[in-house]
């Protein structure tokens, strides 16, 4: 049968061996002898072994109770060990942080500031997990989260850094019957989709006109890694919904051209997600202020969130 006590008991046990008296074992652990006395007897009772031979003078260990000593002596050291680690992480800028954040993110916009913050702390490792579907983050042990969609565990806190709008854009050398000036006009257009945005939900940015695109026909391609969407549709193979953070960059160099420019499409929130705001190792709160200090400069509002 199991015995049910408490690991404190064996640490005072502990302490009386150490100290060799009652008396002074108690002063050290700052409670009343009759108090320690009495736990010590409550762990041999439960033990059902006694440990110490007591007289007016001196404690003395029974053959059992060294035996006991020499065990948890050794296992007490290890727990203390452990408890220092565990401690160290509330105040030390080491350890490793699991991030999960979708790859065309993490490469057109995350990559930089994680390096930046990698190299402020050299301490801190970061193991990064990419995927453009939305993974079980509590499964997978993830601290930090990343997301582009309002869909995520209830209990994660959620603070918003930015927000992402996509435009509909084609190649320069893609042929056109006439001008386009509405979403409508794009419904014979060979398309590119990009998972799982398969609904392009755009509003005009004159006029306040909402439009559902649903592509229904002539898709030639489907990926969930927008650097293939990108270059399918820079090599003319259909028109494509792409972040404005990606196209901005291939519009300038004369790689892609924006249709219906007074439509975009409805701003999806980027988030970031972890689980706690208290009990946090210390390399979490460095990372979340770093990043929310770095969004914070691109939207001062952010700051305050």
């Amino acid at each position: 049968m199991k015995n049910n006590y408490s690991l404190d008991d064996m640490r005072l046990f502990w302490v009386v061996t150490q100290h060799g008296s009652f008396s002074q074992a108690a002063q050290s652990l700052n409670m009343p002898v009759s108090t320690l006395s009495r736990r010590i007897k409550q762990l041999e009772n439960t033990l059902g072994l006694r440990l110490l031979n007591r007289d007016a003078h001196r404690v003395t260990l029974t053959g059992s109770g060294a035996q006991y000593a020499k065990r948890c002596g050794p296992l007490l050291s290890e727990l203390q060990d452990i408890s220092d680690a565990l401690s160290a992480q509330r105040h030390e800028a080491h350890g490793c942080i699991r991030i999960s954040a979708p790859s065309n993110l993490a490469q057109h916009q995350l990559a930089h500031i994680f390096s930046a913050f990698l190299h402020a702390y050299p301490g801190i490792k970061i193991e990064l997990s990419l995927s453009n579907r939305n993974i079980d983050i509590e499964g997978e042990h993830i601290d930090i989260a990343f997301r582009a969609s309002e869909h995520f565990p209830q209990d994660w806190i959620a603070r918003p850094l930015g927000s992402i709008e996509s435009i509909i854009c084609a190649s320069p050398n893609m042929a056109f019957k006439s001008d386009i000036v509405h979403p409508k006009q794009l419904l014979d257009l060979p398309v590119i989709l990009s998972n799982p945005v398969r609904v392009w939900k755009l509003h005009n940015q004159q006029s306040g006109e909402q439009y559902s695109y649903t592509p229904s026909a002539m898709v030639r391609l489907e990926a969930d890694d927008l650097n293939v969407v990108s270059q399918a549709v820079m090599d003319g193979l259909g028109i494509g919904f792409i972040p404005r953070f990606i196209a901005q960059h291939l519009i300038a160099q004369s790689q892609m051209i924006q249709l219906v420019s007074d439509w975009a499409g409805q701003s999806r929130r980027l988030m970031m997600l972890y689980h706690d705001r208290v009990n946090m190792p210390y390399r979490l709160r460095l990372f979340i202020d770093y990043m929310l200090e770095h969004y914070g400069s691109i939207n001062p509002k952010l700051r305050d969130t």
